[in-house]
């Protein structure tokens, strides 16, 4: 077996579908964001602006959230050192999780390193805990959802995205004393669409299924207190598991899941995913804390967004660019060729200072190659006209269709 050519072309099938991945080497520049410098090419950093970040609200760039860092490193140190169960409950992670589980209205919250690893740790735990369980997964569920529910080794029913009428032709086709679980999210990241949470809460008591919520891309920014669109629509109550990251809005590092006592205690002491994982840095802990806590009291980043997300979909409506429908934060443009996707952020980068990463296959269907853009509430009026005409150039130039 000749390994290195199998992995040269692995690597020449990216390059030739036109999704081969380019991570940008840039350094944002604090207190000022969405601006950052780019280190790409030989000239040195070049000034550019921010278009797809999901820190959100730019509370990363907060003064109270890095005031907090600063104070925790030099009060306790960098690292947590090790697991919870080696290392012992730094008393940050123990007064974040109560701020967690009262944002949710839960008794309690458990901490993990990403998103990723509480959708995984807690999906896959979940369902070997239950005897049978059958998991009813919406059709376009994130991959860390996708990989907790493989690894579970249950039973996997897929409902069409967003169908509840679908979801309960499956509920009913299965053995009514099976346990059952539905995973789904809140804020689908790619197309900016929102699940209908009441209605699948109706199936879950209908069919004695509990229910899993992936908040991630709404915690922080919907709700009267940022803890999402069940905040937001009153049904947190309804849910069993909701799980949310604290690297997007809350603009750190971080997942957590947020349920009943035992369900919390159950993941912590069956998850391997928490049990076998290095403990997040207080440092980080303290600064999330201090984000959880201000957006809690505070509406202004939240109102700043939907203003700029509204302002953004206007702009790129009337200059008849390809915007895709979306009630959310989330603006995605539709190009529809992951080459020509490709093309147009170098464009954008090289020519105009503007970063926006293009949007290919597997992150979404082929066919369907977005840039998606992430407004904020430091994305001023004039950096959105300024965007605008350069995405009308750039249309213009290669000749692509703009919408009737």
């Amino acid at each position: 077996m000749d390994y290195q050519r199998v992995f040269a072309q692995a690597i020449d099938r990216l390059h030739e579908e036109g999704r081969y991945r380019v991570f940008i080497d840039i350094l944002r520049n604090k207190g000022t964001f969405p601006n950052a410098r780019c280190f790409a090419g030989h000239n040195g950093p070049k000034p550019i602006t921010v278009w797809c970040s999901n820190d959100y609200l730019a509370m990363g760039q907060h003064p109270k959230v890095i005031a907090a860092m600063e104070e925790a490193l030099h009060d306790v140190g960098a690292g947590s050192g090790g697991t919870r169960n080696i290392g012992g409950n730094t008393h940050y992670h123990v007064d974040l999780e109560a701020e967690l589980a009262d944002l949710h209205g839960k008794e309690g919250a458990l901490l993990f390193t990403s998103g990723y690893v509480s959708n995984e740790a807690t999906l896959s735990t979940l369902a070997r805990i239950l005897p049978g369980c059958i998991i009813f997964s919406d059709a376009l569920n994130h991959a860390s959802m996708i990989a907790g529910i493989r690894s579970s080794g249950a039973e996997k029913r897929v409902f069409r995205h967003n169908d509840v009428a679908h979801l309960e032709e499956l509920l009913a086709a299965e053995d009514p004393e099976l346990p059952k679980l539905i995973a789904f999210e809140s804020v689908y990241s790619m197309d900016g669409d929102v699940a209908p949470i009441a209605e699948i809460c109706d199936l879950a008591d209908k069919y004695n299924a509990i229910t899993y919520l992936d908040e991630v891309h709404a915690v922080g920014m919907y709700g009267p207190r940022g803890g999402g669109i069940s905040d937001r629509e009153q049904v947190a109550d309804r849910l069993t598991i909701i799980e949310g990251t604290l690297g997007k809005a809350f603009g750190v590092m971080g997942g957590y899941i947020a349920a009943d006592r035992n369900i919390i205690d159950v993941i912590r002491s069956y998850a391997p995913g928490f049990i076998f994982t290095t403990s997040l840095s207080p440092v980080l802990v303290a600064g999330v804390l201090a984000s959880v806590r201000h957006l809690k009291a505070s509406c202004v980043e939240r109102d700043g967004q939907q203003a700029a997300a509204a302002l953004l979909k206007q702009l790129f409506a009337d200059a008849g660019l390809p915007v895709m429908q979306s009630t959310t934060h989330i603006v995605p443009l539709m190009v529809g060729d992951p080459a020509k996707a490709k093309k147009i952020s170098d464009i954008l980068l090289a020519e105009y200072g503007v970063y926006v990463q293009p949007i290919n296959y597997p992150t979404v269907p082929r066919g369907t190659e977005r840039l998606r853009f992430t407004p904020g509430p430091s994305h001023t009026a004039e950096m959105m006209r300024d965007l605008t005409q350069a995405l009308v150039e750039i249309w213009d130039r290669l000749e692509m269709r703009k919408a009737a």
